[in-house]
This record gives structure tokens, sequence and C-alpha cells, in this order.
């Protein structure tokens, strides 16, 4: 610690992690621990917050829960027992670590710059998906971190990533929405690096990616096309939207959703199809489709979705029977 003073809180609420990790091997009963740790949460919830807590806390003591957190592992020793601990522990460990994650303290190493070098903690979290226990609790926590460029430089080039492609298809509702509200903030909170990332890893992205357009249950899918409608349209990944757009396999894919039973989907899929319409610049495997199904696809669009009040959704349709319109009646 080079000197510096250890927090007591920290270092009881590693002792104690480790007593229950050992105890829980053993088949043992874990309620003397367990509600040792709980009050140990909220100990440092007050150094964190102060006794009311409303923020007036200690400078010292704050700086001296930090250091000892980092010292110590801490985040590591109570993710790795999440499951045996209480629903209140958990929530306030959960408010300590975004806490903590998010704020600086003067001359000490952020908790952010930890979470980043460490091996485990994004890895303990997003397991926590596997768990409906603590799923909605490690899913807020992932969304903290996912704020800090390197943690999501980090995820992405691992094979941690693709764990979300199971994630957000999981049969339970809470998992898989809070699941994906995460993986949607890792790929449009930094705009740069994730465009990098799908120019580099394009095959192996969207093979995955098509998975949830056509094999996902009804939540994922109509999720996954308003997410991709959103990257594709998103200036920092024009390169990736040309490329997407030039396949005909996809606009295929689109034409079909179009015709969903459900109008959600077919809705998300409207605004995937219009960036395949609307290029100036189609590849010719695109040209040709549109081409040969020209009279039936204005058909389609002249009675799709004339129930909605949407003065916008209305504009874009009539645009794009005009670019079908002109296009030639042969290729």
């Amino acid at each position: 610690m080079g000197g510096k003073k250890v927090c007591p809180d920290v270092k009881k609420a590693v002792e104690l992690c480790k007593s229950i990790k050992k105890e829980s091997q053993s088949g043992k009963k874990l309620p003397k621990y367990c509600d040792e740790f709980s009050k140990t949460m909220v100990r440092m919830k007050i150094t964190l917050y102060g006794p009311e807590l409303k923020g007036d806390s200690n400078p010292e003591a704050v700086a001296e829960l930090i250091e000892s957190i980092i010292a110590g592992d801490f985040f590591e020793e109570v993710l790795a027992v999440f499951l045996l601990l209480d629903f209140e522990s958990r929530k306030d460990f959960g408010i300590i670590f975004n806490h903590c994650c998010r704020r600086e303290i003067k001359n000490s190493i952020p908790i952010i710059t930890y979470v980043q070098k460490s091996d485990k903690v994004t890895e303990l979290l997003l397991k926590g998906y596997e768990s409906p226990e603590v799923a909605l609790i490690t899913g807020s926590m992932l969304r903290v971190i996912f704020e800090d460029l390197e943690v999501v430089r980090k995820l992405i080039n691992s094979a941690l990533f693709y764990s979300f492609f199971k994630y957000v298809a999981d049969a339970n509702f809470d998992i898989a929405s809070d699941a994906f509200s995460s993986f949607r903030d890792v790929l449009t909170r930094h705009k740069d690096l994730i465009a990098q990332y799908l120019e580099k890893n394009y095959d192996a992205f969207f093979d995955k990616y098509q998975g949830l357009l056509t094999e996902g249950n009804y939540v994922t899918r109509r999720q996954s096309l308003k997410l991709l409608s959103e990257l594709l349209l998103d200036r920092s990944n024009f390169n990736v939207m040309t490329r997407y757009i030039s396949d005909e396999n996809n606009l295929k894919l689109m034409m079909t959703l179009l015709r969903d039973k459900s109008k959600n989907i077919q809705f998300e899929a409207f605004h995937v199809f219009k960036v395949f319409v609307a290029n100036p610049k189609k590849a010719d495997a695109i040209l040709k489709i549109l081409v040969l199904n020209k009279t039936r696809v204005l058909q389609f669009l002249d009675g799709f979705h004339n129930e909605k009040e949407d003065e916008q959704f209305a504009d874009e349709k009539q645009f794009l029977m005009r670019q079908i319109e002109g296009l030639p009646n042969e290729v």
C-alpha cells in the first residue's frame, strides 16, 4: 500500500467474501457472514456519501477507501460471491461500485483505471447475465464502466464481447432487455472506436448479428433491427454501411422482414430497407433485385402502414416510392 492507510471496511469486506466462498463450498449456512457483509456495505456507503447519505463525505476517508479498493482487489472478491449475497448487499455494492467508477479523487489512481487493467471485473459482471437474481444490478455496473473508452476497447478485442449475442437472446425477458441495453451502449457510445472495430471485424460481427434478426425472439429481433438502423445511419459507420447495403442477401432479408407478421418488426425493417433504396450508388446486385421487384414493391409500399399518423414516416415512404418509380424497368 506504499504507507497509505487501509480502510478497515474494505479489508473486512474482502475477508468476509473469502469466508463466504469457503463456507459455501463446504455446504454450511452463510447468514452470519452475509449479515456482517451487509453492515459493511452500509458503512462504506456512509463513507462515500456522508452520514445522511447526501454527498457531504470526508475527502480523506473517501481517498482511503478508494486506495484500499484498488489494493485489495475488492471488486473481484465481491463479484466472485455475488450470487451468495442478499439483495440489499448486492444493491449497496452496485451503488458503491458505480459511485467509485465515476468519481475522481485528487492525487489518487481513478478506480476506472483499475477496472481497465483488471482481467476479471468485466468478465464477472458479464457473467451476471447468467443469473436472473443479479443480472439487472451487474448490468447497471457494466453500463457505468462502458462510459470509459479503454474499457470498451479492451472488451471488443476479447472473446468476451461475443457473449453478448447469447445474453441478448436470453429467454428471460428482463435479462435479454438489460443485456441489449449494455450491448447498445458498447456499440454507440464510442463511435470512432466502434467504426474501426466493425470495419476490421465486419464478417465475424455481422454473421452473429444476422442471427439476432432471424432467430431471436420478437423483442430481440425488434431491438436488433432498430440498432442496426442506428448503426448504418451514423456517419462514423459510413464504410460499414456501404458494405452492408451492397450485399444482396441483406436486402433480401429486409424485404422478408417487411412482411413479418409483427407490424413493429415491419416498421423497424422499413428503416433499414430505406437505406438500400436511398443509396445513389447502388451495387449491381441490389439494383437488379429492386428492378425485378419494382411493381410488387410499389404496390406493397402503397398500402404499408397507412394507419400510422406519423408525418415523417409518410414523407419517407413517399420518397422511397419516388426513388423506386424512377428505377429502370429492366437491367
